[in-house]
């Protein structure tokens, strides 16, 4: 699904008195006692809205969301004029995705007062995803399928300098900063744009396309196009057949 919203900062980006206090009958939060301010990008109008009313609370969790933005432009601007202490950033954004976000705040990240920290928040659980956000020089990285209490731990863990991994995605960055080779190209995977790789690992996972549009947030006939997109791109038949493909590559 795209998104057409604009970035957000400030009063635009508040939350309102529903969503800002905590929930009848529940005791302090995970971040009782703590603030941080925190922005949110991510190229889906949805997720944020849901990030925003799980973590948002900030009486109950500590966190403010100070702002948000839906493309790489968006980003850089809201970073820049809110100096937020963590951002929680998608890997794939319209505009260059997550590192294009990260080589542009470069400078934001090695402040010596008040650095931003960025804390990557993405469907994707790929090796050269996780790889390539820690290389650009983000501190952690979870996938969406994090509870809210995780989600805001993370952040503040963050927050506090230390490296936040959902537990499989460790070793991929262990595994690739132990190594001094570089990663061999796949020709054929090359040839995929990053939402093509997402729709695919899905499908071979076994998913079916209604699932697959809820995971990614699109709709079910975007799923199909993709489907169709990278089976002519790998000169493939059916979805059995693209199974087969990603496991003997290990994307499954």
């Amino acid at each position: 699904m795209s998104d057409e919203s604009g970035a957000a900062t400030g009063a635009d980006a508040g939350t309102g008195p529903e969503a800002a206090g905590a929930e009848p009958g529940h005791g302090p939060g995970p971040g009782a006692g703590r603030r941080v301010r925190v922005v949110l990008v991510d190229d889906h109008r949805m997720f944020r809205t849901g990030v925003r009313a799980e973590i948002g609370r900030t009486d109950a969790t500590g966190v403010e969301v100070v702002g948000e933005a839906a493309d790489v432009d968006q980003a850089v601007d809201v970073i820049t004029a809110t100096r937020p202490e963590v951002v929680l950033l998608d890997v794939h954004l319209p505009g260059g995705g997550g590192v294009e976000v990260l080589r542009r705040c470069a400078g934001l990240m090695a402040a010596a007062q008040d650095p931003v920290r960025f804390l990557a928040l993405s469907v994707s659980d790929a090796a050269e995803d996780v790889i390539g956000v820690i290389r650009g020089g983000a501190r952690g990285y979870v996938t969406k399928t994090i509870t809210g209490n995780d989600l805001v731990d993370s952040v503040f863990r963050v927050q506090e300098g230390d490296a936040v991994f959902s537990p499989r995605l460790a070793g991929f960055v262990l595994d690739a900063f132990a190594s001094t080779d570089a990663p061999p190209i796949d020709e054929d995977l090359d040839r995929l744009t990053q939402r093509e790789r997402e729709v695919l690992r899905l499908i071979a996972r076994g998913y079916a396309y209604k699932e697959v549009a809820k995971q990614l947030y699109i709709s079910v006939k975007t799923v199909e196009s993709h489907v169709s997109a990278v089976l002519r791109k790998l000169q493939l038949s059916n979805r059995h057949e693209l199974t087969r493909w990603a496991t003997a590559r290990r994307l499954v």
